[in-house]
């Protein structure tokens, strides 16, 4: 195993076995043709980064027919309404010329307006980004990289602000997204992207964070790290609660702008608990491994006590905890979903139904899996009168 920036060796220290493609709901008629690759991680000691091995080439998981509508989630949308109040705020509206990396359907950009602000966004998925263009959102179908950026020539060095959210995680040539954002940020510049935190996925044990989509789980000792090899660095870093627990980055150029004693506190806390080196990593896999068998006990005991349960929300998550887990449909009778795209398929590799919300109401399980639990207060509320049990792998 090599580190997809440096190239240098990488030691594996975990296999969570054959995983298909998260994303990869599928027809009865393709479960003999479906794709698996083997889910490895390792640990770039130099760059304190947390990496798969192997994964799919980009166009596999994001393509004309990707499952996930930014615009589906009212807590999304409420996110990208403040994280872009929150740009306006922090760079005193002194901004013009924005770029959104993985803009999907243009619900964060959507919040600037035209008269005002120039906005670009990037959405390699033909089917998000032709709902962004339909809702007037000026989106290029195209991954960012330097083959696709040299049209803009409007924004090539005269980039205010370019931003994602749980994007950059996705992107295995981060070398060349990089040189990317220095390209077209103007010299006081800032690119600013959440991810999920390696810190909370540790503190959780939320290993479901961990799917091909999400080629790295980044901490601020690694994003400060690997910028610097690019003369930039890390001015501030923001804990955010999406995706469970996340953190939001700002980089610009080195020297540029003074360093907030925010990521001098984050980096000294990160040391304390080991985040960067490889020791927290091996204590992980304990608890992973411990969680999964925990898991697997309880739904048996409920099956065998003749409980009826259903999953809810067909999660990317979902798919490396019914893999890893091997929980399939003698465990789990059905999941229930509210994307369109999703229903009447079945999820990937453990080929449990996909059914419309409805039938959940209709027919209410003993036991709710919540899969998407990082958006458990919105669900709760939403489904106030389920008087089953929720469970989940995390703490809820």
């Amino acid at each position: 195993m090599k580190c997809k920036i440096t190239g240098k060796a990488v030691h594996p220290f975990m296999s969570f076995g054959k995983m298909p493609i998260a994303n990869g709901f599928l027809n009865k008629d393709k479960f003999n043709n479906e794709f698996f690759y083997e889910m490895e991680v390792g640990f770039s000691e130099d760059l304190s980064l947390f990496q798969l091995n192997e994964h799919p080439k980009p166009k596999m998981m994001f393509n004309k027919n990707y499952p996930f509508f930014t615009g589906s989630s009212q807590q999304m949308k409420l996110h990208f309404k403040e994280y872009a109040e929150w740009i306006k705020k922090y760079s005193k509206n002194k901004i013009k010329n924005i770029i959104e990396i993985g803009s999907n359907d243009g619900t964060f950009l959507k919040n600037f307006d035209p008269k005002d602000f120039n906005v670009l966004g990037f959405e390699p998925s033909k089917n998000v980004s032709d709902k962004a263009i339909k809702n007037g959102i000026n989106t290029v179908n195209e991954f960012f990289n330097k083959n696709t950026i040299i049209n803009e020539k409007k924004f090539i060095n005269n980039t205010d602000i370019i931003c994602a959210a749980n994007v950059i995680c996705h992107v295995p040539d981060l070398n060349n997204l990089i040189q990317s954002v220095d390209s077209m940020l103007n010299s006081n510049g800032f690119f600013i992207f959440e991810e999920p935190y390696l810190g909370s996925m540790f503190e959780k044990v939320s290993y479901d964070q961990i799917y091909d989509e999400h080629i790295f789980i980044f901490s601020a000792t690694s994003v400060s790290k690997i910028f610097s090899l690019f003369n930039m660095e890390l001015i501030d870093a923001l804990p955010q609660i999406t995706h469970g627990g996340s953190m939001r980055y700002i980089i610009a150029r080195k020297g540029k702008y003074k360093v907030s004693s925010n990521v001098l506190k984050i980096l000294g806390n990160e040391k304390l608990k080991n985040l960067d080196n490889i020791s927290s990593c091996e204590k992980f896999k304990k608890n992973c491994e411990f969680s999964k068998k925990k898991t697997r006990e309880s739904l048996e005991e409920f099956k065998t006590n003749n409980c009826k349960i259903a999953g809810y929300a067909a999660t990317s998550k979902s798919t490396t905890i019914l893999n890893y887990c091997k929980i399939n449909n003698k465990i789990i009778d059905y999941i229930c979903d509210t994307t369109p795209e999703k229903i009447g398929k079945f999820s990937p590799g453990t080929h449990i139904p996909i059914v419309d919300m409805n039938y959940f109401q209709k027919f209410l399980p003993d036991v709710a899996y919540l899969f998407a639990w990082n958006h458990k207060d919105e669900i709760l509320k939403k489904e106030k009168n389920y008087k089953g049990k929720w469970f989940s792998h995390v703490a809820l």
